[in-house]
């Protein structure tokens, strides 16, 4: 006598744990940018300038000299994610499993839930920080407007090569773009070029057809020296895919936010008047530049 399993469908084990969840990158603009504090709707970078005019000595006072007071506004988006979750959605599935007994007023999974959430806002802002735009389409990136709009129309100093981005091209690139840095923010240690990792991958590459492995520096992380220059390269995600590449001082690039972490910090809770698992974050963003004419920029696209 042999077994008859004519009448039952192959069995598929549909209760593999733990969750798995697509990795996603971090805001790692946010973290190394100047960051302003405070800002509940706009603000302003206030500056100073003045001159000191040589004169040749003599009896008497002659006045000579301006003093300038100007100021850029940084104006923050108001972002928030709202999320309804009802669990008993989940009970006519193999997730019934990890439903608590009776009427649930938790969610399964939350730990997993709350990783890929916080990693997906912090990965949509990394992007919103360089390539948002009000005007956009997308309503990721139009809650307030990134660097490169605002970089655009800050009168930055253009790099003059203007070949698209190849292995063959980058190394030329990057040394045009360091030829047209300001000497006067050359020597300071924050000044550095920033690119996506599609365009740091690429002069990896480059250095490589050329055996020049020992500029390879912290490269895992995104970062290593630019050949005969001591100037580092740094890798963003913001930059991915737009073929721009900007060199400046870190402390010319402002992030402005109302409370320092505020996209970090979110609500899980049960509603019981809608008998459902909320999902809440809100906070601020927008960010902003000193100079303009202190900030070079490759543009290729």
């Amino acid at each position: 006598m042999s077994y008859n399993v004519a009448g039952l469908s192959a069995y598929t084990n549909e209760q593999r744990l733990p969750l798995l969840v697509k990795t996603v990158f971090g805001a790692k603009s946010a973290s190394i940018l100047n960051k302003m504090t405070g800002i509940k709707s706009a603000d302003t970078l206030n500056f100073l300038e003045t001159n000191a005019q040589f004169q040749t000595q003599a009896c008497g006072f002659n006045a000579s000299g301006t003093t300038t007071f100007t100021q850029r506004t940084l104006t923050v988006g108001k972002v928030m994610i709202h999320e309804a979750l009802c669990p008993k959605t989940l009970e006519a599935y193999w997730m019934q499993t990890q439903i608590a007994p009776g009427s649930p007023e938790a969610m399964p999974f939350e730990q997993e839930y709350s990783e890929k959430k916080a990693a997906l806002i912090a990965s949509q802002l990394e992007t919103a920080i360089w390539q948002g735009d009000t005007d956009s389409a997308d309503t990721n990136l139009d809650k307030f407007d990134g660097l490169i709009k605002i970089i655009d129309a800050a009168s930055p100093v253009a790099a003059t090569s203007q070949a698209s981005i190849s292995s063959t091209t980058v190394r030329g690139i990057m040394q045009n773009i360091f030829t047209n840095i300001p000497t006067a923010i050359l020597d300071k240690p924050d000044t550095v070029v920033l690119c996506g990792w599609d365009v740091f991958r690429t002069y990896q590459i480059a250095l490589a057809n050329a055996n020049l492995y020992h500029y390879d520096g912290e490269s895992p992380n995104g970062e290593m020296l630019i050949e005969n220059t001591g100037l580092k390269l740094v890798a963003v995600h913001g930059l991915d895919s737009t073929n721009r590449i900007f060199a400046g001082q870190l402390a010319n690039f402002f992030v402005g936010t109302d409370l320092e972490g505020e996209e970090d910090q979110f609500e899980i809770f049960w509603a019981k008047e809608a008998r459902e698992v909320r999902f809440v974050a809100e906070f601020k963003m927008g960010t902003q530049v000193a100079f303009g004419d202190q900030i070079v920029e490759y543009s290729n696209t």
